[in-house]
């Protein structure tokens, strides 16, 4: 296929380039506005390989800006992709016009454009839409109830794609993931967070006692469930990709300190944050149905994600010498050393 893929500079979105371009012959336009966590860094690989840059296409450009939406639409193009977001739910508890703007009107400028063109779309998507979970997992069928205007910007996004499906008959799918952790994440999430505190010898600040419920599925793993949603997918259907193995925060942490030669004295408890959801699981049945299953347990990935950050300096450390020293510090009250 050839792919437009909306916000393939950040986290996700560049983990799913990769796979794409290791594991199959598709043709590939990233546009992305490379904000604070989209990064062109998180292409250099692929884009300094010879076998693989003649099949990746870069665009500067944001999705809520039509045209450069429309640069970035070649006559080839099949499919649009779409993981531009604002992602950090930090951040949209204190900024949230940004998540407005990115997950509301960057949305309905795709969609538009996607009908215009006669396209597929898929819109990638979270586990956070439906609000926390005490027992059990979350099924496709269950009803949103997102709790930060994160989470709420983006199931207003996904609301608005099931209404162009049902509305104009557009093409359009849903993939929602639950926690992705894994190589060229923002340290701003906790896994990246607590691994380069550790390295430095920071403190690590864990949010209220630390019981949160998380349900890991490794970045690579999710990939290749959006290419599974993209390959034998149904329009107008959303679905859940959740990992194997569910954790809370705090044993994440003490996790990342015994792999880091850290001691759990490192640990600090801080205020936690407004509108914290206690746990999040999704049920993948629907897509191991169309045959997708994880290849990565949370042990083994964990023990990956760190090496790779020990391995890759060059990669953070001007996010942690940067912009970011100054957000840590108004969202913990510390410095960074």
């Amino acid at each position: 296929m050839r792919l437009l893929v909306c916000g393939g500079a950040g986290f996700i979105g560049s983990n799913f380039v990769r796979v794409r371009l290791h594991e199959s012959d598709d043709e590939i336009v990233v546009l992305d506005k490379l904000t604070y966590a989209g990064r062109r860094e998180n292409l250099r690989d692929l884009e300094e390989a010879p076998d693989l840059a003649s099949r990746l296409t870069f665009v500067h450009g944001a999705i809520e800006d039509p045209e450069a939406v429309e640069r970035a639409l070649g006559p080839r193009i099949e499919a649009i992709v779409n993981f531009a977001a604002e992602t950090h739910v930090d951040r949209s508890i204190a900024e949230p016009d940004a998540f407005v703007t990115t997950h509301a009107l960057g949305t309905y400028v795709l969609l538009e454009a996607a009908r215009r063109h006669e396209l597929r779309y898929l819109q990638i998507s979270t586990d956070e839409v439906y609000g926390s979970i005490a027992e059990g997992s979350f099924t496709e069928s269950s009803p949103l109830d997102p709790s930060s205007p994160y989470s709420a910007t983006k199931a207003g996004a996904d609301l608005l794609v099931s209404g162009y499906h049902h509305t104009y008959g557009l093409p359009a799918s849903i993939c929602r993931g639950s926690n992705n952790y894994g190589p060229y994440q923002y340290p701003e999430k906790l896994i990246p967070l607590m691994v380069l505190n550790a390295f430095a010898g920071d403190h690590l600040p864990v949010y209220g006692d630390g019981q949160n419920v998380r349900n890991w599925l490794y970045v690579e793993d999710f990939g290749r469930a959006i290419a599974y949603v993209l390959e034998h997918g149904a329009p107008g259907e959303a679905y859940n990709v959740g990992g194997p193995d569910e954790c809370p925060n705090l044993d994440v942490v003490r996790r990342i300190l015994a792999r880091t030669g850290r001691d759990e004295s490192l640990i600090e408890y801080v205020p936690d944050r407004l509108g914290h959801d206690r746990r999040y699981s999704l049920s993948s049945d629907k897509i191991g149905a169309l045959g997708w299953a994880p290849r990565m347990r949370f042990e083994e990935g964990l023990e990956q994600t760190i090496a790779w950050y020990r391995d890759n300096a060059w990669w953070w450390e001007p996010i942690r010498s940067g912009a970011y020293r100054d957000y840590y510090e108004r969202q913990y009250g510390r410095t960074l050393s």
